[in-house]
C-alpha cells in the first residue's frame, strides 16, 4: 500500500492509522475495520481506488493501537476518528465500515451530521434501537460468560471459519488474531459488544443523512446480520447488494465485486454533486 503510517496520541493510548500522501484536490475514502480486525482487512481495497485519498486505521485497542485503556464508548471512537480527520485536513469523506466499523461510521454520522459525502456498510447493520430485540441487546451486554467457556483454540478456529469463506480471508484473520492472547481477545470482544449495545440503545430512531450503500455476504453467518440488512433496505429504502459466495468479511472474500460496487456508488455520488 502506498500509505504513510501515522500516530494520533490520546490519554488512553496511541491510535495508529495509514493515509495516502496528501492530494488536496481529491476526495477521501475512510476505511473502518470491524471488531478485532486491523487495517489489513482492507488490503484489497486500498490499492483499488487510486483516484482517491485513502485512510485506514487500527481502531483503539486493536492491533498496533495497543495498549489502549478500554474506557471508551462507540461515540468516543467516532470522536477520535473525527479528530484524526481534522488533523489530516480531510473534509466530507466517504466512510466505508465493515461490521463494527459500520457502526462506528454511523456514530460519526450522528455526531457530525452533514459532514460525510457517503457511507458504505459492509456486513454491518443499522444503528437504531428499533431493529433490535430486547434479548439481542441483553446478549450483546453479557457475552463474557459465553466466550469464557469456549477453549481458546476452538474460539480461534470457529471465529476464523465464521468470518470468511475463502482461504485468503481466513489466513488474514488468523494472522490478525495472532497478536492477541486469550485475555486480550476476550476483553476487547466483550467491550466491543457492550459499547455497541449502549450506542444502539441511545438511538431509538436513528436514520442516515447521506447517500448509503449496503453490502452483505450471501453466506454471512455472523449473528443476525443478514436479517438486519433485509429490514434495513426495506424500511429505509437503501440499496442492498448480496455478495455471492462471501461470508462476514465479504470485502476479503470477493474483493473484485465489492470494489466494483463501491466504485459505482462513488460515481453516483459525484454525479449527484456535480
Amino acid at each position: 500500500m502506498n500509505t504513510q503510517e501515522k500516530i494520533y496520541r490520546t490519554q488512553s493510548g496511541d491510535i495508529h492509522y495509514w493515509v495516502t500522501p496528501g492530494q488536496p484536490d481529491k476526495p477521501c475514502l475512510v476505511f473502518l475495520p470491524g471488531l478485532t480486525a486491523d487495517h489489513h482487512l482492507f488490503d484489497r481495497q486500498i490499492p483499488a481506488f487510486p483516484e482517491y485519498n485513502r485512510l485506514v486505521w487500527d481502531a483503539p485497542a486493536h492491533a498496533a493501537s495497543r495498549p489502549f485503556v478500554l474506557d471508551f464508548s462507540l461515540d468516543d471512537t467516532a470522536r477520535y476518528l473525527h479528530e484524526i480527520l481534522e488533523v489530516e485536513g480531510i473534509k466530507h469523506p466517504v466512510l466505508i465500515g465493515q461490521s463494527l466499523g459500520g457502526y462506528i461510521a454511523q456514530c460519526y454520522l450522528a455526531l457530525y451530521p452533514g459532514t460525510v459525502s457517503g457511507f458504505v456498510s459492509i456486513d454491518s447493520a443499522p444503528l437504531s434501537r428499533k431493529y433490535f430485540s430486547g434479548w439481542e441487546l441483553a446478549l450483546l451486554k453479557n457475552t463474557r460468560w459465553m466466550y469464557e467457556i469456549i477453549p481458546w483454540k476452538s474460539l480461534l478456529k470457529w471465529g476464523i471459519l465464521g468470518t470468511s469463506r475463502t482461504p485468503y480471508g481466513r489466513e488474514l484473520m488468523a494472522k490478525t488474531w495472532a497478536v492477541y492472547d486469550r485475555q486480550d481477545y476476550l476483553d476487547l470482544t466483550v467491550h466491543g459488544y457492550q459499547i455497541l449495545a449502549e450506542a444502539v440503545e441511545a438511538r431509538p430512531e436513528y436514520k442516515l443523512d447521506c447517500p448509503a450503500l449496503l453490502l452483505c455476504g450471501e453466506r454471512d453467518a455472523a449473528g443476525s446480520t443478514k436479517r438486519y440488512n433485509r429490514r434495513w433496505t426495506k424500511i429505509d429504502s437503501l440499496p442492498l447488494y448480496w455478495i455471492k459466495g462471501a461470508g462476514h468479511n465479504s470485502n476479503t472474500d470477493i474483493p473484485e465485486e465489492v470494489n466494483r460496487l463501491i466504485l459505482d456508488f462513488l460515481n453516483t455520488i459525484h454525479r449527484a454533486e456535480s
